[in-house]
């Protein structure tokens, strides 16, 4: 296991700069999931990690000791790609055997390591298989058990779900994050899929062109978010956002005169400053009265129904609830805004006047 630290990570292609000096600190057995949007630099700085990539400027280092200058092959590190990259000509077994006899280890331990991956992968029955004769689950195994058998310091993987169906995703999501509780190794997963982030990492890292929004856990990154855009790309459907007026430093008012207060918490911002008031879909509660929301289509889900609709402000709103909702297109709904759930955010999209106490309302028993 090993912890790594990134310190004033830059990379720019000629005049173009992609990663903007960034820190961070990987623990040591952590699963960190760094997300984004395509083209947000997530996966460059996962290759620089791995030197794949030459860094423009700053240091990486594992276990405290500068790597950056070290070929990938002498750092410690196992990468697992998006394509799988398995030699089509060898057996499963052949291609799990061959970086390591490249290394010349002894026969006795390429073989106990050959043994061992295919047992914690549960593939001991593909071994003597091509890879054409693989479907794309089992093909990503055999590309995780190639990381495996090199006993790495940290796993890399550069979305490696991807290529996969609905059902397998789900499927590889818990057993990737079986695996990283079997091995107790740092793990560093790169996706633009959210959902993957939220439900396999303990750390997350929230990338937007080349800068790190927000590190955390899942939970406080979806709780209390620092900004707009960690805001917006966590949660599905994504965060209510509505435009509002403070006119008090506990009290917003939102175009057309709907007020909203927000008992013991403090903007920190003059009366008439303009803000952005956020409240995700499954928080948004139908009463009798409150904000008037006419609902334009539906998605019942079964478990769950979602109404898409257009609030009083003008804006889009959207209402998550349990059941099968009879609302329908054109339907007029009141919803309140529940004063432990709203989100405020700055001008410059900084969300301010959170509190610490998020725990109480957001954890269930």
């Amino acid at each position: 296991m090993a912890a790594i630290e990134l310190q004033n990570i830059r990379k720019s292609y000629q005049a173009v700069d992609v990663i903007h000096g960034l820190d961070l600190v990987i623990p040591d057995g952590s699963f960190t999931v760094l997300v984004g949007p395509s083209g947000c630099g997530k996966s460059t700085l996962l290759r620089m990690i791995a030197g794949l990539e030459d860094i423009t400027g700053g240091q990486v280092s594992i276990d405290g000791a500068r790597c950056d200058h070290l070929l990938p092959s002498a750092r410690g590190m196992a990468m697992v790609f998006q394509s799988y990259a398995l030699y089509p000509h060898m057996s499963v077994e052949e291609n799990l055997r061959f970086g390591l006899e490249n290394h010349r280890l002894p026969k006795a331990e390429i073989d106990e390591r050959v043994a061992k991956a295919a047992d914690i992968l549960q593939i001991q029955h593909l071994l003597k298989r091509r890879p054409s004769q693989l479907s794309g689950g089992q093909s990503q195994r055999v590309a995780i058990g190639r990381a495996i058998v090199k006993q790495p310091k940290a796993f890399l993987f550069d979305e490696p779900l991807s290529n996969l169906d609905a059902e397998l995703r789900i499927r590889m999501r818990r057993e990737l994050s079986a695996l990283h509780k079997r091995l107790g190794s740092t793990m560093v997963y790169v996706t633009h899929d959210q959902v993957e982030a939220m439900t396999m990492a303990d750390q997350i890292v929230v990338l937007n062109e080349g800068h790190i929004e927000q590190v955390g856990s899942p939970v406080e990154l979806y709780a209390r978010p620092a900004s707009l855009f960690v805001a917006r790309f966590l949660g599905a459907p994504p965060m209510n956002l509505l435009k509002a007026t403070v006119i008090a430093a506990d009290t917003l008012e939102l175009a057309g005169g709907t007020r909203v207060a927000l008992p013991g918490r403090n903007l920190g911002l003059p009366p008439g400053a303009a803000v952005t008031l956020g409240l995700r879909p499954e928080h948004a509660q139908v009463g009798a009265e409150g904000l008037h929301i006419t609902v334009t289509s539906t998605e019942i889900l079964g478990s769950g129904t979602i109404l898409h609709g257009t609030a009083s402000t003008g804006e889009d709103f959207s209402i998550s609830m349990r059941g099968i909702s009879g609302a329908k297109s054109g339907d007029t709904l009141h919803v309140v805004l529940d004063p432990r759930f709203v989100h405020v955010f700055d001008g410059a999209g900084v969300a301010v006047g959170a509190t610490d106490d998020w725990q109480a309302d957001y954890l269930v028993s």
